[in-house]
């Protein structure tokens, strides 16, 4: 079955625009042009992916987004921003959204970007590696898709999750930001490494005791970052 995408823009011309690209990449598309309308469309319509604008009549992008991971919704978010301020689309990666573009924006690099998405999300079932990784406090369930500091549950939103499960089948190692772009976020350009620095900040809120002396993902200047936890931390003094 075709992969459906919601697309939720008030203008038009952009509307049909995305839909034009993303029916002829194959994609079973509808659009619609307010926030409200998006929770009228879910269960009969049932996206796989929603292309979600920042300004919208009703209830904006921000509001929607909110409330979709507050019902514990993960379907996947591209937000859209004509709004250049990087604090704008920091906004929209706060409250859930999986990426974002600014407007204007190519047409061939949304599709691009929707792709990875896809490939992410169809790579996760059946993996053969390690189902749970346990380091210090940390208990992550792959399979599950569970996270746990000193036995509570985490809320982790689906890319918060998806990173630090790579940090963890990479711990010890340290990874550059355009490294954890393509392994998390599959971009093969130039990305926004700020996509990064914004989900780190939002995991080590979550799973750190204190998100400015973490004792779990670490910051290696210039590089990137790379995850060890408390057992790797000893070791390294033996």
């Amino acid at each position: 079955m075709r992969k459906k995408i919601l697309v939720v823009d008030d203008e038009p011309s952009i509307s049909m625009l995305i839909e034009f690209n993303l029916k002829l990449a194959g994609y079973d598309v509808r659009c619609v042009g307010d926030g409200e309308a998006v929770f009228d469309m879910l269960k009969p319509y049932r996206p796989d992916l929603i292309v979600l604008d920042l300004m919208l009549p009703k209830m904006d992008g921000i509001q929607v987004c909110r409330e979709l991971r507050k019902q514990s919704n993960a379907v996947p978010i591209v937000m859209l921003t004509a709004l250049q301020d990087v604090t704008d689309k920091i906004a929209g990666l706060d409250n859930g959204a999986d990426d974002y573009m600014t407007k204007p924006f190519s047409p061939q690099e949304l599709v691009s970007r929707i792709q990875a998405i896809f490939r992410r999300v169809q790579s996760l079932p059946g993996t053969t590696e390690e189902t749970v990784f346990d380091i210090g406090r940390l208990n992550v369930k792959v399979e599950q898709r569970e996270v746990f500091i000193d036995g509570k549950p985490v809320e982790l939103t689906p890319k918060e999750f998806e990173l630090l499960l790579f940090l963890c089948r990479h711990k010890g190692k340290v990874l550059s930001r355009q490294q954890l772009l393509h392994g998390v976020w599959d971009y093969h350009f130039l990305g926004d490494t700020r996509i990064v620095d914004v989900h780190i900040s939002h995991l080590r809120d979550k799973i750190e005791k204190n998100a400015r002396t973490p004792e779990y993902i670490m910051t290696v200047r210039n590089v990137g970052y790379k995850l060890h936890g408390p057992q790797l931390a000893e070791s390294s003094f033996a």
